[in-house]
């Protein structure tokens, strides 16, 4: 054991509570945190970022039905539109996480950098889409599904504002895209197992492009803070909340950005 391991459930703990928090499936903390270990530990430059992408995949399996089961107490999950969404999610899902293991890590942490900055901002001002339309076809669900492989988000900084878009009551949106972070995150995280199996230049302790030690210590804590989150969501000014963690978000993608360049 490492001591580099005794980072990864202090991880777990504030990603969980992300998770709970913003339905958000806690990749967008996850991610640029992982990242940044997985350079300081000297992991090959060329699977930083695929190792980073796709351990934080595998942990939303976990986290997210400790988020869902939570948010589901609360009667804040929208099961007909979970049934609507979850199989376009999950082809796109899929199928982007095999494009994205193909994609060397300099491009996919610019578009990693760039995508959170789009979802700091969107926390930052609290955007909310006027609601005047309904859920669309397959086509378009499978476009999100996609992108939520590309950012290992679960969706959720997608997925909710696409809701509040449809008409969909807030408290719901959240409910409902943490119960959506488990297909999404099952296939992504299967798609990056898959992309990474015949690569030989991965670390030890590797399954595919899942990071085991850092997956191991992030579900742990992360199950346990995710129903700690999903229960203060129902009791905090979530808006404030919102607008600091989307200053923390961008805090953290600059810092990618600086190492990128560097």
């Amino acid at each position: 054991m490492t001591i580099w391991w005794l980072a990864y459930p202090l991880l777990g703990i504030f990603g969980g509570f992300v998770a709970g928090l913003f339905g958000v499936g806690g990749g967008l903390t996850l991610v640029p945190f992982m990242y940044m270990l997985f350079v300081a530990q000297g992991f090959p430059a060329e699977h930083v970022m695929h190792l980073a992408l796709g351990t934080s995949m595998a942990t939303i399996v976990f986290t997210s039905i400790s988020s869902m089961r939570a948010h589901h107490a609360h009667g804040a999950v929208r099961w007909d539109i979970v049934r609507t969404m979850a199989p376009g999610l999950v082809i796109g899902t899929f199928g982007g996480s095999l494009v994205a293991g193909q994609v060397p890590t300099g491009p996919m942490t610019a578009i990693f950098v760039v995508i959170v900055y789009y979802a700091s901002l969107q926390m930052m001002l609290d955007f909310k889409p006027h609601a005047h339309r309904q859920l669309p076809g397959p086509a378009g669900l499978f476009a999100v599904g996609g992108v939520s492989s590309l950012v290992a988000a679960g969706g959720g900084f997608l997925s909710v504002p696409f809701m509040l878009f449809c008409n969909v009551a807030i408290h719901s949106a959240v409910g409902t895209s943490s119960a959506l972070g488990f297909p999404i995150a099952v296939a992504g995280a299967v798609g990056y197992i898959v992309a990474g199996w015949h690569d030989g230049g991965l670390p030890s302790y590797t399954l595919g492009y899942v990071y085991l030690p850092a997956f191991a210590g992030i579900v742990v804590m992360s199950i346990l803070m995710a129903p700690v989150g999903a229960r203060l969501a129902h009791k905090l000014p979530v808006k404030k909340l919102k607008r600091a963690f989307g200053g923390f978000l961008a805090l953290l993608a600059s810092k990618m950005l600086y190492s990128l360049i560097g």
